[in-house]
Parts: C-alpha cells; structure tokens; sequence
C-alpha cells in the first residue's frame, strides 16, 4: 500500500467518524426536542409540591421554564442506585428540580453538559480517596453525601436530597451544593470561578470572591464565629458552593452581610432568591 492510499484511507476514516458525531449529536438533539414537547405529567407536579416547597411559589413563566428544564435534564441524564435504592420518578424529580433551579434565571444555559448520570446511595455513603503524603500514596475512606466528579457524574445521598429540599432556609442543600461544582467545572476545573460573560465581570468576580475568602479564613484562624459555613474555607471550589448554597437559602441575610457579593451571583444566576423567599412567607 503506497502512501497516497493510504491517505485515502485516513480521510475516509476521519469523515466516517465525523459524520457519525454529526449524526449522533442531530438526533440526540430531536430526541430531546420530542421529550420536552410532551406536556408535563401532574405526577410531577405533585412531587415537586411536596417536596419543594417554593415551587408553587413561582410565577407561571419560571414554573413553565423549570418544567421544561426538568425534561430535558431528565431525558439527557442517567439515574443509577446504589446500595439497593430504588430510582423513583420522586427520586429524579426531587433532584432534577433542586438542579436546575440553578439554571432557572441564566439567560445562556444548557442543562449540565458533560454530565452523564446522577449516582445515588439511600444515605450517606463511604468513599476511598488516595492522597500523597511524604512521598507514599495514602488511601483513607470518607463518609460523603455528596460529589461532583469531573469525568461526568454526581453522587448524591437521598436521604440528605430530600431533607434538603424541604428545609430551605438552612443555608444546606446538596444538591444546590453539588450542581454549583457542575458549573464551575465547566471552565474545565474547580477553582470557584465559573465561566463569565466579559473580563470586567471576571475581574469583578475576583476582586469580591477574594475578598470574601481570605476574610472567611482570617476568620477561622483567629478561632471567631463564622457567617458562612467554615467548610467554604477548604478552597476556592467549596467556597462557590457553599456560599450559592447561602445565596438560594439565605438571600436576605447574604445581602445584608454583603451588598456586593450578594450582587455577583445575583447576575451570575440571573435570579433574586429574595423574591422567591418573599413569597414564602
């Protein structure tokens, strides 16, 4: 075989494979867009009722645009139950709509790309890290309620889902926890900065994220009580999520702590959870 057919060969192969990623991407995208057609079942609508309690709160655009999301989060993503939980349509919904209340508000937003399935234990669970120490590669286990892999997955404990969704001004949940790793990773790391519009919103965000984590670890180095849970001090990462934990669950109390961070992921989430509170009461 000469070299010129063999280059033949290779743009052939090349092609085929193309074409098969085009054609599998269109008609992934027309299933979808069959799915998210079909009304929304009223089963569902009952779960979320009970057991989201601000979702019959919302006004009928945001209650429409959560449905469809719901959809198309539940048509894109794989469920899996671990350790004999059984995957109920409670299950995905209760899940499914604490997600994508993170999406409710953003103007550009697809629904978690690059994560494949949802894993999900009936409490929490045990997990084997390894880790460097001195050189030798330690193994410890860990009891979890939740993670966000950056391969495609979150693990999540329903037990704590569920108490979760029904208690909302804890400043805990999660899911809301987990989902916020989701979006920040799609920068293509954890690093609790999520992908942003324009360079001003980026220095903006690194000038008020900064400040505010360096002030919550000063915190706890000099032993004082803490407004955010002293877990968002581990890294950048866990600050994001536990302080958008804080901002769906304890809006009022965030702005009056801080005006300007409370400012920021107001126009990152494209919501004012304030609002959603209000209603509550």
């Amino acid at each position: 075989m000469n070299n010129q057919v063999a280059w033949y060969i290779l743009l052939a192969l090349i092609s085929a494979g193309v074409l098969y990623w085009l054609f599998s991407r269109w008609r992934r995208r027309r299933r979808l867009t069959q799915i998210a057609a079909f009304p929304f079942p009223e089963t569902w609508r009952n779960i979320l009722a009970r057991n989201l309690p601000w979702y019959t709160q919302l006004p009928d655009a945001l209650k429409t645009r959560l449905e469809n999301d719901i959809k198309w989060f539940l048509a894109d993503k794989y469920f899996d139950g671990r350790n004999g939980l059984e995957i109920t349509d409670e299950v995905r919904i209760t899940i499914a709509g604490q997600a994508c209340l993170l999406l409710l508000g953003r103007k550009k937003h697809r629904c978690f790309p690059k994560l494949d399935h949802i894993v999900v234990y009936p409490d929490a669970y045990v997990a084997t890290t390894t880790e460097a120490a001195g050189g030798v590669a330690v193994r410890r286990q860990q009891t979890r309620l939740g993670e966000s892999w950056q391969d495609g997955a979150v693990v999540l404990s329903w037990r704590h889902v569920l108490a979760g969704a029904k208690t909302t001004d804890d400043g805990h949940n999660v899911v809301i926890h987990e989902f916020a790793h989701r979006l920040d990773q799609l920068s293509g790391r954890a690093d609790g900065t999520p992908l942003l519009e324009d360079t001003n919103q980026y220095r903006r965000w690194a000038r008020v994220m900064g400040r505010e984590f360096s002030a919550l670890r000063r915190q706890l180095r000099k032993r004082r009580k803490t407004w955010l849970d002293a877990y968002g001090a581990t890294n950048e990462a866990e600050f994001f999520a536990v302080l958008t934990e804080y901002f769906f669950e304890k809006p009022h109390a965030l702005k009056k702590y801080d005006a300007e961070l409370f400012g920021i992921l107001k126009d990152f989430y494209g919501l004012d959870p304030e609002r959603l509170k209000a209603t509550q009461t």
